[in-house]
């Protein structure tokens, strides 16, 4: 039987057909390393040298692209050897299969040999009548009614049972050609356009009208691919039943070319044109144009969705990259009507010092009003409170009405996006954490820790729950998460963690770790010894060398025995990074000095990289961390919109200048929290001078942006914000 052989250098061919801007040495070398069960991270922050200096994002898209094509070429031989099975298998067929570019490809290939369910087309080859059906492709002008008699059988008894199998025999074959449904797909997706209507009863399943715009919907698909976004909405709109929707390509187009294939200039007697013809058409109708639909439907919905998820994952980035209010003591203030509003203080390192339960608005009665406002000032003073940390779920206006009113001096707040706390504060995680505490309560916690430490805190929290991106829980669930595993993933070792206070569902996120070696290591903390070396990774059972490799430099030990173990410095490069101490005769006490700054920056050249015997690009990495021992990437992120002033709809007017957080990022524009409960929208068409492709172009999900107001419609709660100031 023929296989096809997907060779390494093949492998890395095809790699760099798809993703030319990358080397073919570079692709080789990630594959070695990946296949030798490095991860990501781990190459990409210890082995550029190998790689070429390859980030996350070039690494990643070999390995994705690798795996689509190793998936290729098994389907490939799957196809092949079912072929084969039914002796059907020729050199040119084989040839077709083999030099397929897609897997698309190879199915019309199968398609014609695919075991299907009993089709009419079966039943009369069963009953013989393929030959004939062949002979009249090939005798179109001698009338096919002289030869019917000869096919008479027991089920095959008049004229027109065997010119019904004919039909039936010739469609399917039309309808499975390769030929026509390439020339059809080709040609729909070019020119062809999604049409979407009020499915009738659909306007009561839409009673906010969100769906208003595409009740009468004419858009071409080539367009629709530059605007995915309303791709997405169609196709939700059509799963809830308010539109019906098609794909309008004029069927003359493909009938006309199929005529010319399939009859060309020949003359046809009439009977057999009129059968071939109606073969033609069925086959259009019944068996090509349905198949293609749905292909097309299904490629439009995975590209909208590929794009989603890309902006979901770099929605979810910079939200768990936004930067920490470390070392403050922050009051977490859980907004309520009738159930009152949750309070919760946590000290400087996270932990939980107190809660409380007051009733700030209506119904509550004035003297509960009052009672709140004592008992709010009362925890700010006597807990030396820094920040407040307010919920924007319900009650979240009138909230940081009361809050701004009875702020203290020194004392600021800011308004935390709280989707995912209410998921998180039920979840066996936080019951476990917090086991005597109500839902509510542990939510006031969690809001008060995504302020002090938005990575520590929102990595417990179900990604698709933290009110980033769009049509998130439509998409493709085994692709989001991935992307949420590799977002998650690159987030957690590029800041890295403390190994001595990191949870185990943080530690799980960490290179080379998995959930069982996260639990091992908490467990060995909490047999009372905690770590001061990161050799004592070592010890924890089952954490052999590979996964110590992988791990060790993206665990960080504050005030160890080792200053070089709160750096990113792998263990590995510990002796560089000792040597290059010394050449600058530096103690590791003067490393965060400007002195020992401007002495490192000096040996950081080729000469120094050749006298250590190391490569550039990690002589530089080792400098910078020893630079700045224990640093925090995310120190350069964009931090919380801190305030102490309120602001209502009511207050807004045309061409009010304000500062706001950028709370979402989707395909036509940004959504800002100007802090009047309602985000306003920053259409992609205001976000700037300059023709931009997506909004994360100019801006990202925890931005501090300075908007201009250019509508309010109180009655719609719809604001419209523009960052293009006028002139």
């Amino acid at each position: 039987m023929t296989r096809y052989e997907l060779t390494e250098k093949e492998l890395v061919r095809q790699i760099n057909n798809a993703l030319p801007n990358i080397k073919p040495r570079q692709i080789s070398a990630t594959l070695t390393l990946l296949n030798d069960a490095a991860t990501v991270p781990f190459i990409a922050r210890y082995r550029k040298e190998m790689t070429g200096n390859l980030d996350e994002v070039q690494l990643r898209q070999i390995q994705v692209t690798s795996k689509k094509i190793q998936e290729l070429s098994e389907r490939k031989n799957t196809v092949l050897r079912a072929i084969d099975e039914q002796d059907k298998l020729t050199p040119v067929l084989s040839k077709s299969i083999i030099d397929a570019e897609n897997i698309r490809e190879v199915d019309d290939i199968y398609l014609p040999y695919k075991q299907k369910r009993r089709t009419k087309a079966m039943i009369a080859r069963e009953n013989g009548l393929q030959p004939l059906a062949d002979w009249l492709l090939n005798h179109l002008g001698t009338s096919v009614n002289e030869r019917l008699h000869a096919y008479f059988n027991e089920t095959i008894k008049r004229d027109a049972d065997a010119t019904a199998g004919i039909h039936e025999i010739l469609a399917e074959q039309f309808g499975e050609d390769q030929s026509y449904r390439q020339w059809l797909r080709t040609r729909m997706m070019r020119d062809g356009h999604v049409l979407s209507t009020l499915k009738r009863g659909g306007e009561a399943k839409d009673d906010t009208k969100i769906y208003e715009q595409y009740y009468d919907f004419d858009e071409s698909i080539q367009s629709l691919k530059e605007n995915k976004f309303r791709i997405l909405a169609i196709d939700r709109g059509e799963k809830v039943g308010v539109l019906s929707v098609k794909i309008d390509f004029p069927a003359a187009r493909l009938l006309h070319f199929m005529k010319i294939k399939i009859i060309g200039h020949q003359q046809i007697e009439k009977k057999n044109g009129e059968l071939i013809n109606f073969a033609i058409e069925d086959a259009y109708k019944r068996f090509i144009q349905p198949a293609i639909e749905r292909e097309i439907r299904q490629e439009l919905t995975q590209i909208a969705q590929q794009q989603a998820i890309q902006v979901f994952g770099n929605n979810l980035y910079h939200l768990l990259m936004q930067a920490p209010l470390k070392n403050k003591i922050v009051m977490g203030f859980d907004p309520g009507f009738r159930t009152g509003s949750k309070l919760a203080i946590i000290d400087g390192n996270g932990n939980f010092l107190v809660k409380q339960v007051i009733f700030p608005h209506l119904p509550a009665s004035k003297h509960e009003r009052d009672q709140a406002a004592t008992t709010f000032k009362k925890l700010l003073k006597d807990f030396n409170v820094e920040l407040v940390a307010i919920g924007n779920g319900t009650a979240s206006r009138e909230s940081e009405e009361f809050v701004a009113e009875n702020l203290i001096k020194g004392v600021r707040y800011t308004i935390v996006n709280e989707a995912g706390a209410s998921v998180y504060s039920a979840s066996e995680a936080a019951r476990a954490e917090f086991p005597d505490l109500h839902v509510e309560e542990r939510s006031a916690i969690s809001i008060a820790r995504r302020v002090q430490d938005p990575l520590a805190e929102l990595i417990k929290i179900d990604p698709k729950s933290v009110g980033v991106g769009q049509y998130q829980h439509d998409l493709n669930a085994k692709a989001l998460d991935e992307q949420v595993d590799a977002v998650v993933e690159t987030a957690v070792n590029q800041v890295g963690v403390n190994l001595n206070t990191a949870s185990a569902k943080l530690l799980t996120h960490i290179a080379g770790l998995n959930q069982k070696l996260a639990e091992n290591i908490v467990a060995y903390r909490q047999n009372g010894r905690p770590f001061t070396l990161r050799t004592q990774l070592k010890d924890v059972p089952r954490l052999g060398p590979k996964a110590y490799e992988q791990a060790a430099g993206f665990l960080r030990i504050v005030d160890g025995k080792n200053i070089l173990d709160n750096t990113d410095i792998h263990p590995e490069s510990y002796h560089i990074a000792t040597q290059i101490i010394d050449m600058g005769q530096l103690s590791v006490h003067e490393l965060s000095s400007s002195i020992a700054n401007k002495t490192l920056s000096l040996l950081d050249n080729s000469d120094t990289a050749a006298k250590l015997g190391v490569g550039v690009q990690t002589l530089h990495d080792i400098i910078i961390s020893l630079q700045k021992p224990g640093r925090d990437g995310r120190s350069e992120m964009v931090s919380a919109l801190l305030k102490s002033d309120v602001l209502h709809v009511a207050d807004l007017k045309s061409g009010m200048k304000l500062q706001g957080t950028v709370r979402n990022v989707v395909d036509f524009g940004a959504f800002v929290d100007l802090g009047v409960k309602q985000d306003g929208l920053v259409h992609i068409s205001h976000l700037s001078k300059r023709r931009i492709k997506h909004p994360a172009e100019v801006v990202s999900v925890g931005d501090i942006v300075d908007v201009w107001v250019l509508s309010v419609d109180e009655k719609r709660q719809r604001i419209a914000l523009t960052m293009l100031a006028p002139k």
